[in-house]
């Protein structure tokens, strides 16, 4: 097992932390959530089969990531989404402007896709095979929503499980603490969920 870390221009101890406790460290200079997981993808060492993608804020918990990778690994699902309204989100974690984004974003890909998701929640898994046939783009707030529908259009064998979610406790809340970011984040998932259904 590999664990990579993706460094989006970090001004606290992220590098040295993750080093120290044995991550690969690489480096993103551009911002932006998808920029990073997309670097790291570029990291993964040959033979790997599926990937787990989480914030390093410790608002997720590792120890609940053998619960996404289990259906994966026996055959029953292609991609699992970690769901923080489906398992338990402290209070105050989930923001209410993130909980109203969230079932917009949910209720439109039901509305064009009749897909029924609870969350585009961050920690996941899937299938690196997979992955890369869903030829992911978007380099910032579209990320997770952008692969939830890419992975409905090619058919994937799609799962959700409850997961924990708390208060962060390291780093910055770049989008979700601020209003302005959390507007352009929203903006974006929108579009992108509207771009998909046009196309």
């Amino acid at each position: 097992m590999a664990v990579i870390v993706a460094d989006n221009g970090s001004t606290d101890r992220t590098v040295e932390v993750a080093r120290a406790h044995g991550a690969m460290v690489v480096s993103e200079p551009e911002r932006g959530y998808g920029a990073a997981c997309l670097r790291a993808l570029e990291s993964l060492p040959q033979g790997t089969e599926i990937v787990v993608f989480m914030q390093a804020d410790a608002s997720e918990s590792a120890d609940e990531a053998h619960s996404l990778i289990e259906p994966i690994a026996s055959g029953e699902a292609d991609l699992v989404i970690g769901s923080r309204t489906l398992g338990n989100a402290a209070p105050g974690a989930l923001l209410p402007h993130q909980v109203f984004g969230n079932h917009l974003a949910c209720f439109l890909i039901w509305a064009f896709w009749r897909k029924k998701f609870t969350d585009l929640g961050p920690f996941r898994a899937i299938r690196l095979d997979a992955l890369r046939r869903l030829n992911m783009c978007d380099r910032n707030y579209g990320w997770t929503v952008e692969m939830q529908v890419k992975a409905v259009q090619q058919g994937l064998r799609i799962e959700e499980i409850p997961v924990s979610y708390g208060l962060r406790v390291a780093g910055e809340n770049k989008v979700s603490g601020n209003w302005k970011a959390s507007l352009r984040a929203g903006v974006k998932i929108i579009y992108t969920v509207l771009r998909a259904a046009v196309r």
